[in-house]
This record gives C-alpha cells, structure tokens and sequence, in this order.
C-alpha cells in the first residue's frame, strides 16, 4: 500500500479511507456482517476509516468501536465528526437545539459521546460536519486546540465547507494562535465537479488533507444507472428521491453522463468504479476518497482502484463528458448558503 501524508499532520494515511456510513441502520445493520468488511478493509490495506456521530445516531460509530476492539485501534488513523441533531433523525424537526451545531458546549460535551461509542481513548482526526452560522469560528477552533491538547483528539478539521469559509478558518487561527482546520472532506465526483474552482486551490494553499466523500457520486457511477436499464432501488435513494428522480432535468443530465462514463470506461476494459475513483485520486489535492461499501461484494469491487492510472486522453474525455469545475446538479455539492435557503437572509425588510 501506498500511503500519503494527511496534510501537515504526519500521519500516513492509505489512498483510500473506509467510509462508515452504511454500517447501521441506515445500510446493513448487521452488526456481523459490517464487521467483516471493516476487517477486510484493514486486511487489504487501507488504515484510515471515517464514521460520524451522526450515522445511524451514533451506532456506525459503536460498530467501528467494536471491529477495532481486540488490538487493532492503534493500527488504524481514526476519523469522526459532529455537527448534525443526535437527538433526533436527520431531517426530522424538533430536538435540542444544543445538542448540535459547533458551539464549544457541544463540541467539548459529543466528542466524549463519540469516545465511549467508538471505545478508543483519543481519535485521531475530528471534523466538523458542516458550517454552523450561528458559531463564531473561533469557538469552534478554540475548543478543537484545547480538545487537542488535551490529548482526546490528535487533528481536527472540516467537511464541506466552501472555499471562503476555509480562508476565514485559517485567518483566525493565524491570528489568534489557535490550531487550524488540517483536512476539508467535500463532495468530489467526475459528477460533482463544483470544487475543482475554488476549494481545491485553497486547501493545495493551505497544505490541507483533502478526504473526498461520495466519489462514485451516490451510485451513480457504479455502472448501475444506464439507459435503458430500470434505475436500481437503493435506501440511500429512499431516504434522498429527489437525488434520484429522472423526471428532474439534473438528474437527466447525471444519467446522460454516467452512461457515456460507462461506455468510456468499457472502452477502456476497466469498471466504471475504478474509472471513477482512479479520476478522484488523479486530482493533486485529494489524499484519500472515501469509499461507503454496504456490502463485501461492494467493497472488493472499489479495492484496486488506487492501483489505476488514466492517460491523458481518458482524463481529457471525462473533461469532454463533465467539464472541470462542472457539478451537475445543484443538491449533490452537499451543503448550500443559508443565504440560498432562507429568503429573509437575502432581503430586505419592507416597511
């Protein structure tokens, strides 16, 4: 295995970190079963697995505790994050507005939480999930600094956080002497491509870990979604429709590009799996893309894409397919301003 340092931290890190958020009740929730494709996982050689408090309201993060239970935790660089209700399901309203968010009484209070599900004594990298705009940034840092210090986290850092809010992170850390953000996790895809303008410059800038999620784009770059084949059924399509509902036009457009993705990567004689993570890997900011297998049979079948290398003239055809900085659909970049969301942050009041 070829290891890659995650940013500036000196840990090594595997170009491909085990994602585990289909562990639970949001994919297999066999707890057995999950286990085994986490030990496969190690077995074939990666050493970097990601969870979050959130998956399957902490219980990914209990099913990590346990397949590493028994000696394997030192062997493993170790990633969670918080942010998101742990009171109540994702999307459901209602709940403690304090038991979320990236405030310093949350944050101090869920990573003891997060400690005892997944039953190590420190974790080694601790992200936020998402931006908060009801938290000054320099609360959340200086929480994180002391975290570290403490000797309870090893690294911290941020999951899709635009580019602008990055820089801000980083400002303040400099001039506050507080730890910076040492990794950003964003949505990165030959599909959902928004990051390559902006993002990816600044954490290259800031010599940041970049940990890609949903590289294979939801599955649609599987090689299950094909014209002329019935869209596959999946609980992530379940629980997100609009995502995957070809009367949208966006949605149009994603099964137009997966298929000649597909037919390029036939061409190619590799799958589209491969084709997709290897087009991930090939970018030089990203470290390590997170694979989500729900399945053993998923997972052997993203295990050897970091072994792929694509010519010049693929990648200049999956330009042509998706152009650079290109994301197909809007609700795939993951996270959206308030500011698109909420009319009153973008109007005045009226008299």
């Amino acid at each position: 295995m070829d290891y890659r340092g995650l940013g500036r931290t000196g840990m090594q890190v595997s170009p491909l970190c085990l994602g585990a958020m289909m562990f639970g009740a949001w994919g297999e929730p066999d707890h057995d079963a999950s286990i085994r494709i986490i030990h496969r996982a190690l077995d074939a050689g990666i050493n970097f697995i990601d969870t979050a408090d959130v998956y399957s309201l902490g219980e990914s993060e209990v099913i990590v505790g346990k397949a590493l239970a028994g000696g394997r935790r030192d062997d493993v660089i170790l990633a969670t994050k918080f942010h998101g209700p742990m009171d109540v399901a994702m999307g459901q309203p209602g709940g403690d507005p304090n038991k979320r968010g990236n405030s310093r009484r949350w944050v101090i209070r869920e990573v003891e939480n997060s400690l005892r599900r997944l039953g190590t004594d420190w974790i080694d990298l601790y992200q936020v999930h998402r931006p908060d705009r009801h938290t000054d940034v320099e609360e959340t840092l200086s929480a994180l600094t002391d975290l570290r210090s403490q000797g309870k986290i090893r690294a911290f850092g941020c999951s899709t956080f635009p580019a602008h809010q990055l820089v801000e992170a980083h400002w303040v850390a400099e001039r506050r002497g507080l730890g910076r953000f040492a990794t950003e996790q964003p949505p990165y895809s030959i599909l959902v491509r928004g990051i390559e303008a902006d993002v990816l410059p600044v954490a290259q800038r800031y010599d940041m870990g970049v940990l890609p999620w949903s590289p294979l784009a939801g599955g649609w770059l599987t090689g299950a979604y094909r014209k002329g084949r019935d869209i596959p059924m999946s609980r992530r399509a379940e629980r997100m429709p609009s995502r995957y509902d070809l009367a949208s036009p966006e949605n149009q457009r994603k099964l137009d590009a997966a298929d000649a993705l597909g037919d390029l990567a036939d061409k190619e004689g590799i799958s589209l799996i491969h084709l997709a993570l290897a087009f991930v890997l090939a970018h030089p900011a990203v470290t390590s893309p997170i694979i989500g297998p729900r399945t053993m049979e998923q997972l052997e079948s993203q295990l050897g894409a970091a072994d792929v290398v694509l010519s010049t003239e693929v990648l200049d055809e999956i330009d042509r397919i998706v152009p650079p900085g290109v994301t197909l659909a809007r609700a795939d970049a993951g996270y959206l301003p308030p500011e698109l969301e909420d009319p009153s942050l973008r109007r005045r009041p009226i008299a």
